[in-house]
């Protein structure tokens, strides 16, 4: 059994369960674990060979490169054998793990940390023989090298979530815990595809075994006392344990050990659902494993950072799309003559209110309509939104569908009073019907993206929303801005939840 895990993403409890008698439960599919293998095996065997492609590549590169600009690089063939090391580092990185392959910012990171490992390993007989001059292999052939890695394995696991969404390349999963929790759990893995479950089978409480025979189309195949006998006899290659009051420390430690034996990931989901990612770490003391949960980071080195990454990338984007802005705003202008950038105040970091900027989308006196279209609200909650708008006008709802229009909030972001990444910015009347829980978006600065723009914009739920914002303030890094903001790209460029 490999080590266990934590399940992502967290589960809540919703909805009730349909309650009809308890059938037999039917017989698995036996291939469908010999084929889960053999995509495993083939993807890792791609992951790997592209890897080596990428590195000699490189190398090549570098050796022309010094071949043509006369470069003394000292004995090339120890430096092609030092740069071919970096996929051995790679490998002792972790990066080729089964376990982070094709999910999450996980695997990017462990690639950064091999190539990184990679360069000081160069580096270090640089500094050792003058003679060697190894600048060009570390500060243009390693970055060379991270920079195909990573997009090798972006394109690969495209690939991948393309079969997963179609039902191929899926772990068998049998889930054991509360039916509602259950219920949650199932919904979500339908959701999201491309994390790569299929959920076969379910376990729930004695009590409520006599009385339910499925939960949302996937059968009820015992209680959870029998739970590693269905894991034997049906081949599956993740246990997941939801939250219920049956799992006590000691069941857990009695079910690991039963799945000792068998090919199941036991995947176990904590208390605290929606914190994750480094503010959780694994310790132990007096001989006792410990879920440590350190608190989320809203000052300090690394907000410094952010900061500053925001103001940099904010001043580069304006200069870069300086030509664009202009040419949507004589557009706006021209439509109908009114203003071309629409100014409203919107809620900031710690309650502090600012003047959030936009391309004008809808007519001159759009405010003055809403009071007689609140009755046509299809959002739930505060806000208000309507698919088919009539104070839209025709190019607004262009600027709308690729997100131009909210291109003049990168002057919020040099100012300050935005970040490229970071909750949605909520409107006063918002805010001031936050309950004490939801205020804790407020702890950060509201972003141009976010959560909630790679996770379906407008057709979110209030409650979706609100829950996607508090999972970023809660487990805040800058490897999740760096993923939403490639996400992003993507996102605007399919239009979903654009109105």
């Amino acid at each position: 059994m490999r080590t266990p895990l934590v399940l992502p993403g967290g589960i809540g409890a919703r909805g009730a369960v349909r309650t009809p008698v308890l059938a037999p439960p039917p017989p698995r599919p036996a291939p469908a674990s010999a084929h889960s293998t053999v995509w495993e095996r083939w993807y890792r065997v791609a992951v790997v060979v592209s890897d080596l492609l990428a590195t000699l590549l490189a190398c090549g590169s570098g050796t022309v490169l010094a071949i043509a600009f006369g470069l003394s690089a000292g004995p090339r063939t120890a430096i092609l054998a030092v740069l071919a090391s970096s996929v051995v580092l790679c490998s002792l990185s972790g990066s080729w793990s089964p376990r982070i392959l094709g999910e999450g910012p996980e695997e990017y990171r462990r690639v950064g940390r091999g190539v990184f490992a990679a360069g000081v390993a160069l580096a270090v007989p640089g500094l050792a023989f003058p003679s060697w001059d190894v600048r060009l292999w570390v500060f243009g052939v390693l970055p060379l090298l991270a920079v195909l890695a990573v997009l090798q394995r972006y394109l690969l696991r495209r690939y991948l979530h393309r079969a997963r969404g179609t039902g191929r390349c899926l772990l068998p999963v049998i889930a054991a815990g509360d039916p509602r929790t259950l219920r949650d759990l199932v919904e979500r893995t339908r959701l999201q595809p491309h994390v790569g479950w299929r959920i076969e089978a379910l376990c729930v409480p004695a009590a409520t075994a006599g009385q339910v025979s499925e939960i949302e189309g996937i059968p009820v195949v015992g209680d959870v006392e029998g739970l590693a006998g269905h894991v034997r006899r049906g081949g599956y290659r993740v246990v997941a344990v939801t939250a219920d009051q049956h799992w006590t420390p000691r069941r857990l430690q009695r079910l690991a050990w039963e799945l000792e034996d068998t090919p199941a990931e036991m995947v176990v989901a904590p208390v605290l659902m929606e914190v994750a990612g480094p503010r959780l770490h694994v310790s132990s003391v007096l001989g006792m494993p410990l879920l440590r949960v350190s608190a989320p980071v809203f000052n300090g080195a690394r907000r410094i950072i952010k900061s500053l990454a925001d103001w940099v990338s904010a001043l580069l984007l304006l200069v870069l799309l300086a030509p664009a802005l202009l040419v949507i705003a004589a557009v706006v202008k021209a439509t109908d003559g009114g203003p071309v950038v629409y100014r409203q105040r919107r809620i900031g970091r710690n309650g502090t209110t600012f003047t959030m900027l936009k391309f004008r989308s809808m007519v001159v006196d759009a405010d003055a309509q809403l009071s007689r279209l609140r009755a046509s609200n299809e959002a739930d909650g505060p806000l208000f939104k309507l698919r088919r708008d009539p104070r839209v006008t025709r190019i607004g709802a262009v600027l709308r569908r690729y997100s131009l229009d909210e291109l003049p909030q990168l002057f919020n972001v040099l100012t300050g009073q935005m970040s490229l990444v970071g909750p949605r910015p909520p409107l006063p009347e918002e805010s001031d019907a936050y309950d004490s829980e939801v205020r804790r978006r407020l702890l950060v600065k509201p972003g141009l993206t976010g959560l909630w723009q790679v996770s379906g914009r407008s057709d979110l739920s209030w409650a979706e929303s609100i829950r996607l914002d508090l999972r970023y303030v809660e487990n805040w890094s800058l490897a999740l801005d760096a993923v939403i903001l490639w996400k992003t790209v993507r996102a605007v460029l399919k239009k979903q939840g654009a109105y």
